[in-house]
């Protein structure tokens, strides 16, 4: 038995020509990427790495932050809506003052 060193896989035989279409644009796209690693030093790239990290972390810490906030508003909310007498009343139409009103 001789084994098949290219695997038939949707992305090496692509049903269509739209799907040829993008994996060569994938392909490019991979292709473009390590080059222009291969121009930037080492330490450009490990710092980089890094300050993306940070970033995320930093970006994690504000929407927790956010979340907590929002939690806390609709607890308070809804705390107001189940305890009756303190919730304000609601406006309308509706109410103890009368008004006169003309037609003509």
């Amino acid at each position: 038995m001789t084994e098949n060193t290219t695997p038939n896989t949707d992305e090496t035989n692509p049903r269509s020509p739209f799907e040829a279409f993008l994996f060569h644009q994938r392909r490019a796209l991979e292709e473009t990427g390590k080059a222009l690693e291969a121009l930037l030093p080492e330490g450009f790239r490990e710092h980089g790495a890094q300050a993306t990290r940070e970033f995320t972390k930093g970006l994690r810490v504000l929407m927790e932050a956010a979340v907590e906030e929002v939690k806390k508003a609709a607890e308070k909310r809804q705390q107001a809506e189940d305890e009756p007498g303190e919730a304000e009343p609601p406006s309308g139409t509706t109410g103890s003052t009368k008004v006169k009103v003309q037609v003509e």
